[in-house]
């Protein structure tokens, strides 16, 4: 598949999760339900691995990586977002997630020696611009107290822990390690974590009763995980880790076009505007729109 078939289809898979998770809230500890999720996840990717007969044996050093990304991409991510969105709006969180984009550009720096892409931190700082006016109605709902400091403080850990899965991700696939194998052992280690973690905080497994709980987590385990996951780490794998996570800030836009026919959302010219703004920051990033002094503008000058 073409990174562009990728990119929509990471994009148009998590702007709908979020109406799942909606069906589950209640009816499980948040930890419990990621749990969850991930593991019908990972026993289907195991299923498959082992129909088709794929080749499991990887080196222990390529263990250690996928143990760090179940760690943090698949348990601490997800867990400390759930914690964050009982404390902030998620309009907020939409914003806040531009960070993950900035936190890939360094740690890819540091980590990977990969230089830094001009192009993909324009274009994150205008697609930060842009879901900025579309949410700008929502942020009046925010309350600036210790409740807020704590959310912000969560979030920006959860954004942080995505980074360094998503760096760690990018050193594991582009060595050799194939992204359905890698998916399956990060997630595997994943839900180790989240049930020790669960385990330790002493939290219900009790079944819930709603099929509407069952129906969501199916959809977050095989479609919001196995196959939107499966995108997102070829994504990686082929564009690094910094313009692979511009897609936190497009989903956005597709969960408010849903929102649109579910809850009614209304549309305004400031947001209308932010979309424009997202969707040009999007082309500068994946440098389809070369700016002055980035490597897709050298590139185009040199065929020129």
């Amino acid at each position: 598949m073409t990174n562009a078939v990728l990119f929509g289809i990471c994009c148009l898979i998590w702007g709908s999760t979020w109406i799942a998770i909606t069906f589950q809230v209640g009816h499980a500890p948040e930890l419990v339900a990621v749990a969850w999720r991930f593991t019908l996840a990972a026993v289907t990717l195991g299923l498959y691995c082992l129909v088709r007969r794929l080749p499991m044996r990887l080196p222990l050093h390529i263990h250690i990586k996928m143990a760090a990304v179940g760690l943090a991409l698949y348990t601490l991510d997800y867990t400390l977002l759930y914690v964050a969105q009982q404390h902030i709006v998620s309009a907020l969180l939409a914003l806040m997630s531009s960070c993950i984009i900035y936190f890939n550009v360094v740690l890819r720096r540091l980590w990977l020696k990969q230089p830094v892409r001009l192009e993909v931190v324009v274009g994150a700082t205008l697609g930060t611009a842009g879901i900025c006016c579309i949410f700008i109605p929502e942020f009046s709902k925010v309350r600036v107290d210790s409740a807020l400091a704590i959310g912000l403080a969560i979030a920006m850990v959860s954004f942080l822990c995505a980074a360094i899965g998503n760096v760690i991700s990018e050193r594991i696939l582009t060595s050799g390690t194939p992204v359905v194998q890698m998916n399956f052992y990060a997630m595997s280690y994943g839900i180790g974590f989240l049930y020790l973690a669960a385990l330790i905080q002493g939290a219900s497994f009790t079944l819930p009763t709603d099929v509407s709980f069952y129906l969501a987590l199916g959809y977050l385990g095989i479609v919001g995980s196995v196959l939107a996951f499966g995108a997102y780490m070829k994504l990686v794998m082929q564009m690094g880790a910094d313009k692979a996570a511009y897609v936190v800030l497009v989903y956005p836009i597709v969960a408010l076009a849903i929102s649109t026919f579910f809850e009614g959302y209304t549309w305004t010219v400031l947001s209308a505007v932010g979309v424009a703004i997202v969707l040009v920051g999007n082309a500068v990033a994946m440098g389809k729109l070369p700016i002055p002094g980035s490597r897709a503008h050298r590139a185009s000058s040199v065929r020129g």
